[in-house]
């Protein structure tokens, strides 16, 4: 029997090329060896206010891409998390299981809270709600980078202490860290990794984005001092993003893009880079805009839901007759 995988990704903007390599591109290898629980987390997403028709708009459009990716329904469940009431249900179970102290320690809270004056309740609250959308399908591991391992810790915090109080109830949940995916770096800082909520939208390439402006935010992107194109972080953080753009979508390893540049000028490696994210980007565009317009999304999301449910209403059933809730 497989072991459980769950992950989602927020519809709160356009899915950029770092989405793709360090993200989407997992779950499609993550779908054959595990069993896999692939959400949209629209509740998340209203921790900051959103137009309500644009996150409408937007959760179509995210599992299209997911689906135009190479994301399988028939290997994985794809739901949306809103459609599945035992989420919020869960989660205030847990949030009565839950410290004060221990969520005013969350570094992501501390950091998206700083400098507001009025901060929202659901800010302060969502990490709970995470914990609940992974232990509602027992899911045995989480894929997360390193601003996120915190959050499975609780998730594993909350199980551990429900199981002491009520038996054996969660699965404990492990963090994995992706040990492939590129890390592509923003095209203006790149210190920073790439956003899709970024302030300046040329700081970043999204999977939508026209071919003249893929070429445009490539030419554009920050390189550095010296004309040598290597790959060194620490002191070449501009192109060996470049580089790293280049092997991820040419698929070949980032020793290999930098032998194929040996002697090449900055601007030979902006043009082949822009030439091979064009042309993936051209093919996964086709794809997706035929997905977008068939029935393919809503029969995806439809036979995820009944999936899901199938499973998160006999869990929350049970915590919920642990804790006493209903009538015996």
């Amino acid at each position: 029997m497989k072991k459980r995988l769950l992950t989602g990704l927020q519809p709160s903007g356009e899915l950029t090329i770092g989405n793709y390599c360090g993200g989407v591109k997992q779950v499609v290898k993550y779908q054959d060896e595990y069993e896999t629980f692939l959400f949209v987390p629209d509740m998340h997403s209203i921790t900051v206010p959103q137009d309500p028709e644009t996150l409408h708009r937007r959760v179509r459009e995210i599992v299209a891409m997911y689906l135009a990716c190479g994301v399988s329904p028939e290997k994985c469940h794809i739901y949306i998390q809103s459609e599945i009431p035992e989420h919020a249900n869960l989660s205030w179970i847990l949030e009565c299981h839950s410290y004060m102290g221990e969520m005013s320690r969350m570094t992501q809270f501390k950091a998206k809270s700083e400098g507001k004056k009025e901060i929202g309740c659901g800010l302060f609250t969502y990490p709970i709600l995470m914990a609940a959308d992974i232990l509602l399908y027992s899911a045995d591991v989480v894929p997360t980078g390193a601003d996120q391992k915190q959050h499975v810790e609780l998730a594993r915090n909350l199980a551990q202490r429900f199981n002491k109080k009520y038996g054996e109830t969660f699965v404990v949940p492990e963090p994995l860290i992706p040990t492939i995916g590129a890390k592509i770096r923003d095209l203006l800082d790149p210190t920073k990794k790439m956003s899709k909520s970024a302030e300046n939208p040329k700081a970043s390439v999204f999977l939508n984005d026209p071919e003249k402006a893929i070429r445009k935010k490539i030419m554009s992107a920050v390189t550095d001092s010296g004309e040598s194109v290597v790959f060194d972080e620490e002191n070449k953080p501009g192109v060996s993003n470049l580089l790293t753009i280049y092997a991820s979508f040419a698929n070949c390893s980032v020793q290999d893009a930098e032998k194929h540049f040996e002697g090449a000028r900055y601007g030979d490696l902006k043009k082949e880079v822009a030439d091979v994210l064009v042309a993936f980007l051209r093919e996964l565009q086709e794809k997706y805009r035929a997905i977008l317009a068939s029935g393919a999304v809503d029969e995806t999301l439809d036979k995820g839901r009944d999936e899901a449910r199938a499973i998160a209403a006999p869990m929350y059933d049970k915590v919920r007759r642990l804790v006493g809730f209903g009538r015996v």
